[in-house]
């Protein structure tokens, strides 16, 4: 019996896809829309989570940022320039933060809603 050889040539993408079948994505459609809103929210999540400044308003020049507990816990919302103590943070949920402050004494609850807050750089 003959010996057959076989030679085996791997199609190389030329465009990098890989598990692509090539044909375009409807950007309109509902999942595209859910997987866009999806994406936006985690991305305002970790940008507030990893100390990025922000302001609560476009007209405010006042910036405030994330300052996490050393021992893994929640930590406090801090001025951006000078670093002194605004509140203390009790909840980070995917849109929501709530934190809370005492004012002469009461107990002051404050909620910030991450789609509306304007991250700086």
């Amino acid at each position: 019996m003959k010996k057959v050889v076989i030679e085996v040539k791997k199609e190389v993408k030329v465009d990098g896809r890989t598990n692509n079948t090539g044909r375009p994505v409807n950007k309109k459609s509902a999942r595209q829309a859910r997987l866009a809103k999806q994406a936006f929210y985690a991305d305002v999540n970790n940008k507030f989570v990893s100390g990025n400044e922000f302001k609560m308003k476009v007209t405010s020049s006042n910036t405030y940022k994330y300052l996490a507990n050393e021992k893994g816990g929640l930590g406090c919302i801090v001025d951006g320039v000078t670093h002194f103590h605004e509140c203390n943070v009790s909840y980070i949920g995917r849109t929501k933060v709530q934190g809370y402050t005492f004012v002469m004494g009461k107990k002051v609850t404050i909620e910030l809603n991450l789609k509306t807050l304007k991250f700086v750089k």
